[in-house]
């Protein structure tokens, strides 16, 4: 039995997936400079050219905001896949087996292409604004090989075996990755991140335009539905 390259001396250290921090803030900087500086021209348009009734619905600014970004990045995740294949030649004399740790990253994002004003809801007396936004989208996992730790087991291992098992892994981490990426607690990050950038990005470019202080609730098409409120007991 031979032990290949690339592996650690100690196997245990290997790492357990962890998230990394949301992009929401990163992602949605350029974004948040677009969206003020239309605010600000549409809200000097209107000092020096009398009423719009364009700026005056908060709607509209919300859209022409969604506008300028189709997809939103909102949360990425480090992963780490721990994956085995095996190998069989010559009529079953030959076996090889080998173990793989190749990290992975997954973005989470939202279709922003896809609102309208169906989507949002205006309350002028309690200035508030409801938005509904489309599910999180994950995306296909990018998995980094250059970094992959391998461990190989076989007492001859050939060349052709070796390429198998790696595609072989490469396929499998891919697959382990997108199951973990879709887990309740990353998606639920993701949700949150998704939640806060739409919250931040919206509601500063009201209060730009003349809307105050904005209240922006945020929720997504597969949301659960609200529990009726429970009537207090007399």
């Amino acid at each position: 039995m031979a032990d290949d390259l690339k592996q650690n001396e100690d196997t245990s250290l290997i790492e357990e997936p962890k998230p990394q921090q949301p992009l929401a803030k990163v992602q949605g900087v350029p974004w948040l400079i677009v969206i003020l500086l239309i605010a600000l021209a549409s809200w000097l348009a209107f000092k020096a050219f009398g009423p719009d009734d364009s700026i005056g619905d908060p709607l509209a600014t919300s859209l022409i905001a969604f506008e300028q970004q189709n997809q939103l990045n909102v949360f990425s995740a480090q992963l780490a896949p721990v994956v085995s294949s095996e190998d069989s030649r010559f009529f079953g004399t030959v076996k090889t087996r080998q173990v793989a740790v190749i990290p992975a990253t997954v973005n989470y994002s939202i279709d922003l292409s896809r609102m309208d004003a169906r989507r949002m809801k205006w309350d002028g007396e309690a200035n508030t604004l409801d938005i509904q936004l489309p599910p999180v989208r994950v995306a296909t996992p990018n998995l980094d090989e250059a970094r992959a730790q391998y461990l190989r087991e076989g007492v001859w291992i050939t060349r052709e075996a070796q390429d198998k098992m790696t595609r072989d892994n490469t396929k499998l981490a891919e697959e382990q990755a997108m199951q973990q990426a879709a887990s309740p607690v990353l998606m639920k990050l993701a949700r949150d991140a998704g939640r806060t950038a739409v919250t931040q990005n919206l509601a500063i470019p009201l209060q730009v335009a003349g809307f105050g202080d904005v209240e922006v609730t945020v929720r997504y098409d597969d949301d659960p539905p609200a529990k009726p409120a429970v009537p207090a007991a007399k």
